[in-house]
């Protein structure tokens, strides 16, 4: 089977997903078929190493997990379980932080990350700001970060009663901190050094 042979208006679960082999890298979005985006340029894995790093630094010796793509987070429907049938979205977020650890199966996690941290690449933007914003905040991710190389610039929304709350935009010369991970500081003059 080739990708060009699905069927783009048709609903898939997580259970068709795993069947699938294609060379292409996709994401199930409330059932739809999104093809990621190439491979991530030079300045995209920088970014994504430093932030990670930082972050596993921080939680050697705590509870909590860092991961980076290509990891699967399963967004299950509350009321379906986790069944892989019932399962409707399937993203790859470049790094996200797992701090209940009985969400980790040997496929990925399943619920939602504590921590989610998008790097958008050129064509990807629509996709990150849109679709994934509304699927982390549905799902209860407590932070959602992006991180936009081509601007130098950093958001964080933060969960609040249900809904996302924006910090200012951040650029270089600015630290991020986190309420998931107190006492963590992240420099984005580091983060952007390479750019």
């Amino acid at each position: 089977m080739q990708f060009s042979d699905l069927d783009l208006s048709k609903t898939y679960s997580y259970a068709d997903y795993l069947q699938w082999t294609f060379e292409d890298r996709l994401e199930l979005i409330k059932g739809k078929i999104f093809k990621m985006t190439p491979a991530p340029n030079l300045y995209h894995q920088d970014i994504s190493i430093i932030i990670s790093s930082e972050i596993y630094s921080y939680l050697k010796g705590k509870s909590c997990k860092v991961y980076t793509a290509p990891f699967d987070v399963r967004f299950p429907q509350k009321a379906d379980g986790q069944s892989n049938k019932k399962i409707y979205t399937v993203l790859q977020p470049d790094i996200c932080v797992i701090c209940d650890l009985s969400k980790l199966d040997k496929r990925g996690c399943i619920g939602a990350p504590d921590i989610v941290v998008e790097i958008l690449s050129p064509g990807n933007n629509q996709k990150e700001l849109r679709n994934k914003y509304e699927v982390y905040e549905e799902h209860g991710v407590k932070e959602y970060w992006i991180v936009s190389p081509q601007d130098e610039t950093f958001l964080k929304y933060t969960l609040v009663e249900g809904h996302y709350i924006p910090s200012k935009i951040m650029t270089i010369g600015d630290i991020v901190t986190s309420d998931i991970l107190p006492g963590f500081e992240l420099s984005l003059e580091i983060v952007f050094a390479g750019i």
